[in-house]
C-alpha cells in the first residue's frame, strides 16, 4: 500500500504536532467538530471531566429552539451518535451510575429535539432506541434505589409524548428487581385509578369529540398507558397470565394481539394454551371478508404443531402456506419433513406450481431466489404479455440475475419497464428507461434467436415511431 494513502497508519507517522495542526485547520468553521474536538480534549482528563461536557451539552440541546433542517440534521444525528459513543466508552466503564444517568437525560431531550425538526425518517427515533438499548446493556452494573427508580420510570412513560421512553421497563429490570417491579406495578394501577387532574382535562376541553367527555379520554388514555406498563412488567417478571390479563377474550383473538400471547405461552412450555391461542385467531379471521398472512402467528403455529407431534398437520400447513403466498422459507421447512428421494418429487411439482402461479412478479422472484433461474427465463419468456413493467424494482432485479445467461429473458423484462415509462410519460424514469435501452442493446449480441418476438431494431423502429416527441428521453439516450 503506497505511502501517501489515507489511512490511520500513515497519519500517524506525521507526528502529534503535524496532526494537531491539520486538526486546528478541520475544524475551523465547524462548530460541531470544534464540540467533538473538545470532548476528546476532556475524555483525556478522565470520566468525570467528560461527563460534566456531555451533561452540558444535552442541556444546551434541550434548551435549543432554532429549527434544525433537512440540511443539518444529519450533523445533529451524527453529534447524539458521538454522545452517547462518550457515555458507552468513556464513562460507563468507570461509572455505571453517571452513564446511567446521562443516558436517561439524554431521553429526555427527546421532546425538545422532536419539536424543531423533522424526524419523518425516524432518525432521532432511532438515537433513543440506542440510548434505552445502551440502559440495558449497562443495567446489571447500575446500583439505584428500586422503588425511586420505580416512580421515575412511571413520570417518564406517562410524559413521555414521543415514545422515547418505549422499552425502558426490560432495560431498567435488572435493577428494578421483584421489588422495583412490584412497586412499579402498585402505583401504576394507583394513577390509573386517580381522578384527573385539570392541566389534563383542559387539553381536551376544546375538542368536542361528539358525547365523549375530557374525563372520558384521559381515563381511556391512562387505561391504555397503564396497560402497556403492566404488561412490561409482566414480561420482566415472566408472568404470562399477568400479560394475557390485560386483554379481553376478544382481543386475544386479534391478528395483532394473539402471536405474543402465543409465543409467550409457547416459551413458557404451555404448548397446549399456545396452540388455542393460535387456532382462535385463525378461526376469527376466517369470519373475515379475506384472512391475511400473518406470518408471525404462522411461525408460533408451525412450533405449536411440531412439539405437539403433529407432523401431518404440519406439513399440511406448510404446504398451503407455499401454494398460496410461495413463500420460500415454508416449502424449505416442508421439504425437510419428507423422506429421502420424496422431497426431489416434492420440489419438481412445487415448482411446476410456481409456474402457474397467478401473479408472474411473484412466480420469478420465488424462482430466482430459490434458484431456479433457468425456469424464471422459460416462464418469463411463455408469459411475457403479463410482465408488469412497474413493478420497478422487481423487475430489476431479475433482469440483472438473469442478463449474463438468460439474455433473452432479461431483455423482456427492461422492454416491459421502458414501456411502461415511455406509455405513462413518467419523466423521473427516463434517465432509468435510457439505461435499460442499452442494457438491451448490449445484450443484443448474446441473442441468437428472439424467436416471436421483435428484435432489438425492430424494438427500437417501433419506440421511435410511437414515441417520438418524448424528446427528453431520446435525448438521454443519444448521450
Amino acid at each position: 500500500m503506497s505511502k501517501k494513502t489515507l489511512n490511520k497508519q500513515n497519519l500517524e507517522r506525521l507526528g502529534a504536532e503535524k496532526l494537531a495542526e491539520l486538526v486546528m485547520e478541520l475544524v475551523q468553521g465547524s462548530a460541531g467538530l470544534q464540540r467533538r474536538a473538545s470532548m476528546e480534549l476532556s475524555a483525556a482528563q478522565g470520566p468525570k471531566e467528560i461527563a460534566a461536557d456531555v451533561r452540558k451539552r444535552l442541556v444546551s440541546l434541550r434548551r435549543s429552539k432554532s429549527w434544525v433542517n433537512w440540511r443539518k440534521q444529519r450533523a445533529l444525528i451524527k453529534e447524539l451518535d458521538a454522545l452517547l459513543d462518550m457515555i458507552e466508552n468513556k464513562i460507563a466503564p468507570h461509572d455505571a451510575n453517571e452513564a446511567f444517568e446521562l443516558a436517561w437525560m439524554f431521553l429526555s431531550v427527546a421532546p425538545a429535539l422532536y419539536e424543531r425538526t423533522d424526524d419523518s425518517n425516524g432518525s432521532i427515533g432511532d438515537e433513543m432506541s440506542f440510548a434505552v438499548r445502551l440502559i440495558e446493556k449497562i443495567a446489571p452494573e447500575v446500583q439505584l434505589d428500586a422503588e425511586a427508580l420505580a416512580e421515575r420510570i412511571l413520570d417518564a412513560v406517562v410524559a413521555a409524548g414521543y415514545g422515547e421512553f418505549d422499552g425502558i421497563i426490560p432495560a431498567t429490570a435488572p435493577i428494578l428487581g421483584d421489588t422495583g417491579l412490584e412497586h412499579l406495578k402498585k402505583i401504576t394501577k394507583t394513577w390509573a385509578e386517580t381522578p384527573p387532574e385539570e392541566h389534563e382535562l383542559e387539553r381536551y376541553r376544546s375538542w368536542g369529540i361528539g358525547s365523549t367527555t375530557p374525563e372520558e379520554i384521559v381515563q381511556q388514555n391512562r387505561k391504555g398507558t397503564s396497560s402497556v406498563i403492566l404488561a412490561d412488567i409482566a414480561d420482566a417478571q415472566g408472568d404470562v397470565d399477568a400479560y394475557m390479563a390485560r386483554y379481553s377474550d376478544e382481543q386475544l383473538t386479534y391478528g395483532t394481539i394473539a402471536p405474543d400471547v402465543a409465543r409467550r405461552l409457547l416459551d413458557a412450555g404451555r404448548v397446549e394454551e399456545a396452540m388455542q391461542i393460535v387456532l382462535n385467531c385463525r378461526e376469527a379471521e376466517k369470519s373475515g371478508s379475506y384472512r391475511m398472512f400473518r406470518y408471525d402467528l404462522d411461525a408460533v403455529y408451525e412450533e405449536c404443531l411440531e412439539k405437539l407431534g403433529q407432523t401431518e398437520e404440519l406439513k399440511q400447513h406448510l404446504w398451503d402456506t407455499f401454494t398460496n403466498t410461495l413463500m420460500e422459507s415454508a416449502l424449505r421447512k416442508y421439504l425437510k419433513l419428507l423422506p429421502d428421494f420424496d422431497d426431489i418429487e416434492a420440489e419438481e411439482r412445487a415448482l411446476d406450481f410456481a409456474e402457474q402461479y397467478p401473479y408472474l412478479s411473484t412466480a420469478v422472484s420465488f424462482l430466482l431466489k430459490w434458484p431456479a433461474p433457468a425456469r424464471a427465463a422459460k416462464l418469463i419468456e411463455a408469459r411475457a404479455d403479463e410482465l408488469d413493467g412497474n413493478s420497478y424494482y422487481t423487475m430489476t432485479e431479475a433482469a440483472e440475475a438473469l442478463a449474463a445467461e438468460y439474455p433473452l429473458a432479461a431483455t423482456l423484462m427492461l422492454r416491459s419497464m421502458i414501456q411502461d415509462t415511455l406509455n405513462g410519460a413518467k419523466h423521473k424514469r427516463y434517465r432509468y428507461a435510457a439505461k435499460h435501452l442499452a442494457e438491451c442493446a448490449a445484450s443484443d449480441v448474446a441473442i441468437t434467436d428472439y424467436g416471436s418476438f421483435p428484435s432489438h431494431d425492430q424494438f427500437m423502429q417501433a419506440l421511435k415511431e410511437h414515441h417520438s416527441r418524448k424528446h427528453g428521453f431520446w435525448g438521454l439516450v443519444e448521450q
